[in-house]
């Protein structure tokens, strides 16, 4: 049996190495989903607001998870430095829900992504409606107007029939030109036209989101199949552990 063992240490060593390779970058990705979460809730709620009717968890999901992945990933480590077997078992059960998780919101994201288009349009052209330039959702849709170099919803007409449009005009955020576009302009329909954006904010938003959706997509199957990775060699060093300990006995 001595040759035996000899033969299966170096293998488990193999395996502990590579296992707390991929425990470090596991940690390193739930520190990242935690820091995408803190800058959602913090500087993209108020876009997140125009994407959503209600209000979404999504920043709070991320935190979880992030912290949910922090939290493993360092269990991962020190079962690993352990060399316990019903605890590399436990982490291989946790990384396989995490790969169906991930799988899941994939798939999910990429096949309604046209319902979440639809969602924008309702949710955006009411925001424009009852634009005030004061509330959460009005500063939001100056934001994108002022960062994606439009008006409106599809154009800049959307803003004539808007609670704001009979006694503002239209908002300075549409201007072309900042320095080329004062209150007056903006309320004289003619003029205001010469001076602003003639894009609509909706076909910007969804054209980003048809560019860039098969990226995020391939991204979260990425990392969603690494976890496989993460699961196989938490099975496998498991295995060699137990083995290796049958024939000490």
């Amino acid at each position: 049996m001595a040759p035996r063992r000899m033969e299966t240490k170096p293998v488990i060593t193999c395996l502990k190495t590579l296992l707390i390779v991929y425990s470090f970058v596991f940690w390193i990705t739930g520190a990242i989903l935690l820091a995408v979460g803190l800058w959602g809730k913090f500087m993209l709620g108020p876009y997140i607001s125009l994407i959503a009717e209600n209000s979404t968890n999504a920043p709070f999901v991320l935190i979880g998870t992030g912290t949910t992945i922090i939290v493993f990933g360092l269990f991962g480590c020190f079962a690993t430095c352990r060399g316990s077997p019903w605890m590399l078992k436990l982490y291989a059960m946790f990384l396989s829900l995490v790969f169906l998780a991930e799988l899941i919101a994939g798939v999910s994201g990429f096949v309604f992504r046209h319902e979440i288009k639809g969602t924008f349009l309702r949710t955006y052209n009411e925001a424009v409606q009852n634009y005030n330039a004061q509330d959460e959702q009005s500063i939001a849709v100056d934001n994108v107007q002022r960062n994606l170099h439009c008006c409106g919803v599809l154009n800049y007409t959307s803003w004539f029939t808007s609670v704001y449009f009979p006694e503002n005009g239209i908002p300075p955020s549409c201007c072309a030109n900042m320095s080329d576009c004062n209150n007056s302009d903006l309320r004289n329909a003619t003029i205001a036209v010469t001076k602003i954006q003639q894009q609509g904010c909706y076909e910007q938003v969804t054209s980003f989101i048809e560019t860039n959706m098969g990226i995020i997509a391939g991204v979260t199957f990425g990392i969603a199949f690494s976890q496989l990775i993460g699961m196989l060699l938490a099975c496998c060093l498991s295995r060699f552990i137990t083995a290796n300990q049958y024939e000490m006995v």
